[in-house]
């Protein structure tokens, strides 16, 4: 267990990097064929849709959206605008966050932790499609007596967990879409589901659509440690860097005594070779001079270990988003 006051201390004589960067910032445009069309397709659907809910990480409540969705999409529609995950980010910011969305052009934001079934978020999702179902001009399907909506947003951030849990909630039926934890999983618009009896209800599941160009680094990075890009695309080496930089960044040295360090530091090789070796993280290396090997620091496995630390809330709460909502 680290003392945080000798870590305070440190403070006084430990200085973070003032930006962050990359060597390659190619790595960071990722936008595979499937979501060009997912989005062709997805347009194409809205004549016969009611409503449009977003789904986005809200770790990420600003730098992650894909500016097409307000643009082509949410524009000619009434539109939820869900921020999933809130069980990891800082609930400080949630009316923070929530206003900052409203100025842009988000009138309904609803916090949800779409595992879990007894959600309060959840819930409100069916009522404020209701009220949007009652008070709308439905033109070309007003004589229809079911309502259809379209669930969409950047890859992995719950959009087919959301639908299952609307459907388990309300239908008390199995799960109807397929989820994983990569991104990528759903890669077509597909059938739909339906997630309530009275009124009847569906939705269509879509393939997360990321913008294909990336603004700059510290997004796509952000993007990245929130599981939006591919991991093998983006390198856990990378995305260790930029959460210690974070970290650092936002003085949360909690990573201190995950990684079993003695003090802050800002060099990540130099972080990364202390962390495993103190969790015993080794792994063969062979050398030329006589087809021998000898045993090294796992440093992938310490890069690995400390992103996924992050992703499962080990440093606490935390909004990446927070300096531009201040």
């Amino acid at each position: 267990m680290v003392n945080l006051t000798s870590v305070l201390k440190c403070q006084k004589y430990f200085q973070t990097r003032s930006s962050f960067k990359l060597p390659d910032r190619s790595i960071l445009n990722w936008y595979p064929g499937h979501m060009y069309t997912g989005f062709i397709d997805m347009q194409k659907k809205l004549r016969n849709i009611d409503c449009i809910i977003e789904v986005h990480d809200a770790r990420i409540p600003l730098s992650g959206r894909n500016p097409r969705f307000s643009e082509q999409i949410c524009s000619v529609r009434p539109h939820i605008l869900v921020l999933n995950k809130m069980d990891l980010a800082d609930p400080n910011l949630y009316d923070v966050a929530a206003d900052a969305l409203k100025s842009q052009g988000s009138p309904r934001v609803i916090y949800t932790n779409s595992k879990d079934q007894q959600c309060a978020g959840v819930k409100r999702i069916i009522h404020e499609m209701v009220n949007i179902f009652s008070s709308s001009n439905r033109f070309n399907r007003s004589e229809e007596k079911e309502f259809t909506a379209m669930i969409i947003g950047v890859p992995n951030v719950g959009k087919s967990s959301l639908i299952n849990t609307l459907r388990n909630r309300n239908m008390k039926k199995q799960n109807a879409v397929k989820v994983g934890a990569v991104a990528g999983v759903t890669k077509a618009v597909g059938e739909r589901v339906k997630i309530l009896e009275s009124p009847p209800i569906y939705i269509y599941d879509t393939p997360g659509i990321l913008q294909p160009s990336i603004p700059n680094v510290e997004v796509g990075m952000k993007l990245a440690l929130c599981a939006i890009f591919k991991d093998t695309d983006i390198g856990f080496h990378f995305m260790a860097d930029y959460l210690l930089y974070w970290l650092n960044k936002n003085n949360n040295y909690c990573y201190i005594s995950y990684l079993d360090l003695k003090e802050p530091s800002d060099n990540i090789d130099e972080v990364l070779v202390l962390s495993a070796i103190a969790k015993k993280y080794f792994r063969k290396s062979k050398h030329n001079w006589n087809n021998g090997s000898n045993v090294v620091p796992d440093t992938d496995k310490a890069a690995y270990s400390f992103v996924n630390a992050f992703r499962r809330g080990i440093f606490g709460e935390i909004t990446l988003d927070g300096h531009m909502l201040s």
